[in-house]
């Protein structure tokens, strides 16, 4: 007997889902599958990184009984943890028990220490990436969730980490509706740089518009948004040719220095790090803050849960600009991805496949960019009118993902990004100089990273 599973195999050089349906007697016996999925970073407005996958077992499902086949799958779905790292190392302890979720939706960042740790299998040994809809997925996208030569994941969402203006506030310190419309491209062109930032900053400080240290209100915790900084003074994360992660001790220095003046400028608070991020979203939604920075998802907490009705007429968003000549305006992607664990049956590792194939479907995926304020991972969810009519998922898209880049999937990225943090801290709080805490981060650089790391 011929099953629908076989022929997509016969169908594909990519070996494709393949589930051959025992029969009795000439009749398929149904098949029961229970698929398992955990979302780390998820809450209320991102349920369909879950939801997704159980449209597309319902889909399969259907695909499977018109072809003569019964193929039953429960969805189980879990997205309460604490935190990130609630996370991660709940899916590391499943994974070492021989429990680990079917699949895993996570921080592109994990792909390099979970496949080299075996927790994870190549996507891309399961599915056609050549045929719809993975072929119409953005190709940078696809690039990120690659390791090793081999993509191993599939992107479920992009963003990007914009640069925010409250729109009254520069209007009070000068500016004209036709300047504030300006900023994007000025921005872009570097002609409008982070020490503009401070500029304008300072004289919504000085005039009284904003308080004290609310000029320029930045992240209140680590993430790769700081890395923004880094590269806007020149800074590189990753050596192409070498593939070894880069402290450009200069631009990790004038990155410092940065955050350094805009305390000593009274536009930042020295003790910022660590505010409670509930308050930061209501002063920044509601215009305490003259200048800050974030995630395109921000969108949906400003305009929902802050109660700000009209945020294209109060705020202005472009790419982080850049900080000096060595540098340029940039803004970092973040996507997380589907990936595959390593599993004992086989069978479902293939169904599991399936199911985040289905789900990168323009259609499907739309409904959480909008819902969670994301962006898309394809090209044709510009011609989804659900997608397309949506001005913020269209402008943001249009404006900042040509210019988006990515941290590098390398297995000592992570304590790259704390050691560069931990010296950040340091210099922003006063401990230590710049470019002392420079070259601490470099002593302890080259004692974690070793041969991974180039200093410059």
């Amino acid at each position: 007997m011929t099953t629908l599973l076989s022929k997509l195999r016969q169908s594909t050089a990519a070996a494709v889902l393949a589930l051959t349906a025992a029969t009795v007697a000439g009749e398929a016996v149904a098949k029961d599958l229970t698929i398992t999925v955990w979302a780390g970073g998820s809450n209320d407005s991102d349920h369909y990184r879950i939801d997704a996958i159980a449209m597309a077992a319902d889909m399969l499902e259907r695909e499977y009984e018109l072809a003569g086949e019964e193929l039953n799958i429960t969805v189980e779905g879990k997205r309460d943890f604490a935190g990130w790292a609630e996370f991660k190392q709940a899916v590391t302890l499943a994974a070492e028990a021989g429990t680990a979720p079917n699949i895993v939706v996570t921080s592109h960042l994990d792909i390099a220490p979970w496949s080299s740790a075996g927790l994870i299998v190549p996507v891309e040994d399961y599915v056609d990436l050549d045929a719809w809809p993975l072929n119409n997925l953005y190709e940078n996208l696809v690039e990120i969730t690659s390791y090793n030569g081999q993509v191993v994941g599939l992107p479920q969402d992009a963003e990007s980490r914009p640069f925010f203006f409250w729109k009254d506030t520069m209007k009070k310190i000068g500016y004209s509706d036709e300047e504030i419309d300006a900023l994007p491209a000025k921005v872009a062109a570097g002609e409008y740089t982070l020490a503009n930032v401070l500029e304008d900053a300072k004289k919504a400080v000085d005039m009284e518009l904003v308080e004290q240290g609310y000029g320029f209100y930045p992240r209140v915790s680590n993430g790769p948004d700081y890395a923004q900084f880094y590269q806007s003074f020149g800074g590189e994360l990753i050596d192409s040719e070498t593939g070894k992660l880069v402290l450009d001790k200069k631009a990790m220095t004038d990155f410092y220095q940065f955050f350094v003046d805009a305390v000593e400028a009274g536009v930042t608070r020295k003790n910022h790090i660590g505010t409670d991020w509930a308050q930061w979203y209501s002063e920044v939604a509601s215009g305490k803050a003259a200048l800050w920075h974030g995630g395109t998802w921000h969108y949906a907490r400003y305009t929902g849960k802050e109660g700000l009705d009209d945020f294209f007429g109060n705020i202005q968003f472009t790419l982080i600009p850049a900080g000096n000549e060595n540098g340029r305006a940039n803004t970092i992607t973040h996507p997380l991805a589907y990936l595959l664990t390593q599993q004992q049956d086989e069978e479902a590792v293939e169904i599991a496949a399936q199911l985040i194939k289905i789900a990168s479907e323009p259609r499907i995926n739309s409904l959480h960019a909008i819902k969670s304020a994301h962006l898309g991972i394809s090209r044709e969810q510009s011609n989804i009118e659900f997608y397309a009519n949506d001005r913020w998922a269209a402008e943001a898209t249009e404006r900042l993902l040509p210019h988006a880049n990515a941290q590098p999937n390398h297995i000592k990225y992570g304590q790259f990004s704390e050691l560069m943090f931990k010296g950040l801290e340091t210099a922003w709080t006063g401990t230590k100089t710049p470019a002392e805490a420079v070259a601490e981060v470099e002593a302890e650089m080259k004692a974690t990273l070793g041969d991974d790391l180039i200093v410059r």
